[in-house]
């Protein structure tokens, strides 16, 4: 068995984290905090969601988030600010604030795709074809994510060839990478494998990545279990943040800290400084009120108290 040699992280945490929080975060903590994840090497951060502030009200200051990112400081390589744009007023909304690259979601499941998007699978596909359209005249690029890839909160489990056929309907729109959601956290890496298998079936596995929660603390074991299949980039959140607001009783996403350390204790290159990123997780725990979720972060902490 060979494991990839490098990984690529893409950190979820200031979107797909803060979005849950109930308290709205002021939009210099939320910057400060992405400059702190840049600062610690991750290249990806997905920095905001440009949907209705009706829907979503944390997101409401998305565009003055994108443009103090954009007006920051100058890295060499420069990481990307992926945003979220769910429709074409979003997506117009997020490329007048500056934004190179998007993302369009979609969900394996018809019941979690109408509560979450009030719309159908094929609906909401025919509704991003017009994103994508736009994004590919302006030349930004597009990821997509499915939810929803093993268990839906409404349906149960889901069919491997049901996340399989929208994966790849993403990719034929124009998707350059596809993330596989495991919204719920329901999987385990049997469950993880045999929609990872399905899925690259019909879409390269180096066009794919995992995007795992933690609900019932498998995210890090259906990480290894992706890896042993060649998957070479993973979402993850800062401090575990995260849930989702459709899915009762779902935790964060699969703390990014807890997958540098796994990377790092299996020699995979993933281009972050842990102590960096332990700063970062510090940073917005402290301002939240509350203790990281990641047993890393908690554990390392600990350690440098007892110094």
């Amino acid at each position: 068995m060979t494991l990839p040699a490098r990984v690529k992280l893409v950190e979820v945490g200031p979107r797909d984290g803060l979005q849950n929080e109930q308290a709205i975060v002021p939009t210099a903590i939320k910057v400060e905090l992405i400059e702190r994840l840049a600062d610690a090497g991750l290249s990806a951060i997905e920095a905001t969601s440009f949907v209705s502030p009706q829907w979503v009200p944390q997101m409401a200051d998305n565009a003055e988030v994108l443009r103090a990112l954009l007006a920051g400081p100058q890295r060499r390589p420069a990481p990307s600010y992926p945003v979220l744009t769910p429709n074409l007023k979003g997506f117009d909304a997020a490329v007048e604030a500056g934004a190179q690259e998007v993302a369009i979601f979609a969900a394996a499941s018809e019941t979690f795709s109408r509560k979450n998007i009030n719309c159908s699978i094929a609906e909401s596909l025919k509704r991003f074809a017009a994103v994508v359209d736009a994004a590919s005249a302006l030349e930004v690029r597009i990821r997509g994510y499915v939810s929803c890839v093993v268990a839906c909160p409404y349906e149960g489990a889901v069919d491997p060839a049901k996340s399989a056929w929208v994966a790849e309907r993403l990719l034929e729109m124009g998707c350059y990478e596809v993330s596989l959601g495991d919204t719920i956290g329901a999987g385990t890496p049997a469950s993880i494998k045999r929609m990872i298998e399905a899925c690259a079936a019909v879409v390269p596995i180096e066009r794919l990545a995992g995007h795992y929660h933690d609900t019932y603390g498998m995210a890090i074991a259906n990480i290894y279990a992706s890896l042993e299949l060649g998957m070479a980039v993973f979402d993850s959140s800062i401090a575990g943040l995260g849930g989702c607001p459709y899915a009762a009783g779902a935790s964060g996403n699969v703390a990014s800290e807890d997958v540098v350390y796994l990377l790092q204790g299996l020699g995979i290159e993933c281009g972050v400084d842990m102590e960096k990123l332990l700063v970062a997780s510090q940073f917005i725990a402290h301002f939240l009120g509350r203790q990281p979720a990641s047993k890393v972060a908690r554990a390392l902490l600990a350690r440098q108290s007892a110094r």
